[in-house]
């Protein structure tokens, strides 16, 4: 990979050569890939990438780490909408909101941008097999993209993952192993059938490929904006492989003049499970967490990418902010109600911590926001349903109508002029 130089230890500073089956460091830290920035510019240009009709991630195939001749996966990942949240931003006081959808991606979530380019490098290493730990959406998204390149995929999921999300794995074709413990010791009997059977791995605490895929969504919030910086954007945050993808994306634009600043990131986790954010909080090492939330796809209490998620924080001087299970469900219905996007539980996380910053002052009303939505809403439809009033329930007639909305208060408006 001539665009490649190394792949490095974020931890002690060793270096390897970034081959398809690169892990982790002999220390025990997760590789970053390092690039040459100086050859990417002179095959790689703003302009150059305006006139490409390839709406995908590979898009940025210059900023990948694949080989040339690498064929990109079948489904259609990444270039998912930047929505101008005019609505939302009146609400909240800010001076311009945006909401970047990535539900819409083939298996509905943010995860599909990692399996994709863990797709592609399993080929490159000539596997025939894939296999992860998941709580739910690396999963799926892993089983979906696997099958349409024709590889098997084994899946590790803990028995508490909704069921809306195994039942994607198992149309996909997965062999799925409904762990009955938490997402640690779902990760722990992954890492051991891994090495058993040798299959590829997609664990994100293994395999650093991963965060390469996942920076596409930053790559893309800001050619969506023209290159104009925001002030923040906000991600919710489980085992930090996201957040610290949505960092080195960044960080990649700087690095090649694009861009001439850095945004802020905003890290959001669920109050119930928050080991990342604790530890920025508190200026000390992050110590292990219960898993207290409905939001299962952050519901992480031993974070795996927990270094470079730190590291992002911090280089971007970034906020944290921790919301409860009732702020997140809240959020989901916010979200919809004035911006159309319905959401997952963990995937409004990141718009409910803008929420309370807002209401908190620590986000300036002057200020530019993008908000990242990680899942669809389709994803756990149950938590919606119980977030939600039942609908009303009526015989056929108006006279049916015309009493259930006196009995819930409703005036219906007309479109009749009058005559």
């Amino acid at each position: 990979m001539k665009n490649v130089l190394h792949a490095k230890c974020v931890r002690c500073g060793r270096t390897y050569e970034a081959i398809p089956t690169l892990t982790t460091c002999q220390c025990g830290g997760i590789l970053d890939i390092v690039y040459d920035y100086e050859h990417i510019k002179t095959v790689l240009t703003r302009e150059t990438l305006a006139r490409r009709r390839d709406n995908s991630m590979w898009r940025y195939r210059e900023l990948l780490p694949v080989e040339e001749e690498t064929e990109a996966p079948p489904l259609r990942v990444g270039w998912s909408p930047l929505y101008r949240a005019r609505a939302l931003a009146e609400r909240l006081g800010l001076r311009a909101l945006y909401i970047k959808d990535d539900g819409i991606n083939p298996t509905a979530s943010l995860k599909d941008r990692a399996s994709a380019m863990a797709v592609a490098k399993a080929r490159e290493a000539g596997a025939r097999v894939i296999a992860c730990s998941s709580t739910g959406n690396a999963a799926s998204s892993l089983a979906g993209n696997a099958a349409a390149a024709g590889m098997e995929t084994y899946i590790f999921v803990p028995s508490r993952a909704p069921k809306g999300k195994v039942a994607q794995l198992m149309t996909f074709g997965a062999t799925v192993v409904s762990v009955q413990g938490s997402y640690e010791e779902t990760f722990e009997l992954s890492r051991q059938a891994i090495g058993r059977w040798g299959w590829y791995n997609r664990n994100a605490a293994v395999n650093p490929y991963l965060s390469e895929g996942k920076k596409t969504v930053g790559l893309e919030i800001l050619e969506q904006l023209d290159w104009q910086v925001p002030d923040f954007i906000a991600i919710s945050v489980g085992d930090g492989c996201t957040i610290a993808g949505l960092w080195k994306g960044l960080k990649d634009l700087y690095a090649l003049g694009w861009i001439d600043r850095l945004p802020r990131l905003i890290s959001v986790q669920a109050a119930g499970c928050c080991p990342i954010n604790r530890a920025i909080e508190s200026g000390e090492d992050w110590r292990p967490m219960e898993e207290n939330t409905l939001a299962d796809s952050i519901a992480v209490g031993v974070p795996r990418n927990a270094d470079k998620a730190l590291q992002a924080i911090r280089e971007s001087r970034g906020l944290t902010v921790n919301v409860s299970d009732e702020e997140i469900m809240a959020a989901q219905k916010l979200l919809g109600r004035t911006s159309g996007v319905f959401g997952e539980p963990a995937g409004v996380t990141g718009t409910a911590g803008v929420k309370k910053l807002c209401e908190q002052g620590k986000i300036p009303p002057d200020a530019s926001v993008v908000s990242v939505v990680t899942g669809s809403g389709l994803k756990d439809v149950a938590n919606a349903i119980a977030a939600c009033p039942e609908p009303i329930s009526i015989p056929g007639d108006m006279a049916s109508l015309l009493e259930a909305f006196a009995a819930r208060g409703i005036s219906a408006y007309s479109n009749l002029s009058n005559r």
